[in-house]
């Protein structure tokens, strides 16, 4: 089979001036993209700003003899997302890859967490990939092509102590990417989502430890398949990370049911709880139309 290549296409990619997405750009420009190195040049909690970041990538690209420009406005923002795909549409006049990359971290235990902190970590992780994305979604839809991808985590996915935000965001960009690809199913654009695990500078001291080779590269090797034209999955999620790559899906259980006229009490409830959390026999709802017409099946049964 031939390589993956991504000649003639222009990748997006946020929060490329370090660690996962300064791996990305890296890659796509290797293999022939034109991209633009979004960075906002902060801290890890977000505060401050600077060129530098996507300087360095940008000009280490240019060196390997690749194509791209820097852009260093903030996801965070409306205005900021919109001039981030206009900076592609500027240089390249297209954008068929999206990465939604950016993030911070802003980690407290519940009981201790300000709304403050609650409020910046959504709106770069969480908004960031909507001001973005929809943009990107609109020129994607005139050249009926595009590819998403998401980066969620398993602390959203499986939950995190002292990460509240930053779970809630992420699990927020599942749902984002699941309708994605439910609306860009007619235009040949798809919308995926991984989990990843590698050491970055929001890691390190977190991952250290763990005796695993978590270089960037092994996540961005899935991230560019599910960006280039190999790939026809959309609605997915992937735990990605230290050379493991794994399926990731919310399943709807064949569960209890009793549609006797006169309800269900909370008794029966509780005495078939088993059988309600029982996961022998699940699906995995593409919609949630497809959760419902289940339910249904399950009622006429």
């Amino acid at each position: 089979m031939s390589d993956v290549r991504f000649d003639g296409r222009v990748a997006v990619i946020t929060g490329a001036g370090g660690g996962l997405g300064k791996s990305h750009a890296l890659e796509f420009a290797k293999r022939g993209a034109q991209v633009v190195v979004n960075d906002l040049g902060g801290s890890v909690d977000g505060q401050g700003s600077g060129s530098s970041a996507a300087d360095v990538v940008v000009k280490e690209i240019e060196e390997a003899g690749g194509t791209a420009v820097a852009n260093y406005d903030s996801v965070a923002t409306k205005a900021g997302g919109e001039a981030i795909i206009q900076t592609a549409m500027d240089n390249f006049g297209q954008v068929d890859i999206v990465i939604n990359n950016a993030g911070i971290l802003r980690d407290k235990s519940f009981a201790k967490m300000s709304e403050d902190e609650m409020t910046l970590v959504l709106d770069v992780h969480l908004r960031g990939a909507f001001y973005v994305s929809q943009p990107a979604f609109r020129a994607m839809k005139e050249r009926n092509y595009g590819r998403f991808v998401h980066t969620a985590s398993a602390a959203g996915v499986f939950g995190n102590f002292g990460q509240a935000n930053y779970g809630a965001a992420k699990m927020g960009l599942v749902g984002l990417s699941n309708v994605l690809a439910q609306e860009g199913v007619k235009n040949n654009i798809k919308s995926n989502v991984i989990a990843p695990i590698a050491m970055t500078r929001m890691t390190t001291g977190i991952m250290g430890d763990m005796g695993l080779n978590l270089d960037p590269g092994y996540v961005t090797s899935m991230v560019a398949y599910l960006s280039s034209e190999a790939c026809d999955l959309t609605h997915e999620i992937f735990s990605v990370g230290a050379g493991r790559y794994a399926r990731v899906f919310v399943g709807l259980c064949e569960g209890y049911t009793n549609g006797a006229e006169g309800g269900v009490s909370v008794e029966e409830v509780r005495d078939n709880i088993e059988q309600i959390r029982n996961p022998d026999g699940y699906v995995i709802p593409g919609s949630a139309a497809e959760e419902m017409m289940a339910a249904m099946k399950s009622l006429k049964e």
